[in-house]
């Protein structure tokens, strides 16, 4: 999840790839995150693997779409700057490259569909944009792609309260599904932006896929410490959030549906460098 502006100036809720430590903070508990987090439609994981045999998964993670990927028939790397997350990839059957994407060498390899999914605003655009054409094959496809969550007002108004109660200073959660959906088009204008400045792919799609998932209490419960604006807060500071969210998940009957909108940027390789 971004994070959002909160309305006050911080430069590095402008640039979230320059927010390293929470960035770096995902690997706190890479298994809860592997077992909580969503996974990504069917639509949009066979759309892309659609001829493509070689893909590379940035920002991979604990794994979660290298192993959409690797079911859809593809051959999949992934490259994951946090060793903590690349652990249970690997143990899960993923190869992983730990390094930064900027910084990672595609040693002559060469793929046909450079993919990531929740992690690219972790990247710096322009940068990476550069990094992926190197390692895609002219007609292959670089593809960005994020979960967005619109949940039901009740847990959102009691996610925001109780943030704001424990961490008055840190960034903070959209408190309407409107402003949600902003946050993540802006990170989808900062990744064609970055696209567009290599000159080496077609001008930027934009892709979204609409489908819903429903939640128990403690399903909910266990995803919600993996979002980015908690993995930096202190336990007793999370366990107050999760009891506010809880009660408003409970006067809901227990359980709640979320309507997710998986959007993805998305350009082909146009040709040699």
């Amino acid at each position: 999840m971004p994070t959002p502006s909160s309305g006050r100036s911080r430069p590095s809720e402008q640039e979230p790839h320059q927010h390293r430590e929470m960035a770096g903070s995902f690997g706190t508990d890479a298994g809860r995150y592997d077992r909580a987090r969503p996974r990504y439609p069917d639509a949009l994981v066979e759309r892309i693997a659609a001829g493509a045999g070689d893909v590379l998964d940035v920002g991979c993670g604990t794994g979660i779409a290298a192993r959409q990927f690797r079911a859809a028939g593809c051959r999949v790397l992934g490259v994951e700057p946090d060793p903590r997350m690349a652990a249970p990839a690997r143990q899960l059957g993923v190869d992983v490259d730990v390094s930064a994407f900027e910084a990672w060498d595609p040693a002559g390899r060469a793929f046909d569909a450079v993919v990531a999914g929740q992690a690219w605003h972790w990247i710096d655009p322009v940068a990476g944009a550069a990094k992926a054409a190197q390692a895609l094959r002219a007609g292959g496809r670089l593809a960005a792609f994020w979960n967005v969550p619109r949940l039901p007002p009740e847990v959102t108004e009691a996610f925001v309260a109780a943030y704001r109660r424990v961490a008055p200073d840190a960034p903070g959660f959209p408190a309407t599904t409107e402003q949600t959906l902003d946050a993540y088009r802006r990170l989808d204008a900062k990744a064609a932006d970055g696209i567009r400045e290599t000159g080496g792919f077609g001008e930027p799609e934009q892709w979204r896929f609409d489908w819903e998932w429903t939640y128990t209490r403690d399903a909910w419960l266990d995803q919600v410490p993996t979002h980015g604006a908690l993995t930096t807060l202190s336990p007793g500071k999370v366990a107050e959030v999760l009891d506010c969210v809880g009660s408003a998940v409970d006067a809901m009957g227990g359980s709640f549906a979320v309507r997710y909108a998986t959007v993805a940027v998305t350009a082909v390789r146009t040709g040699a460098a």
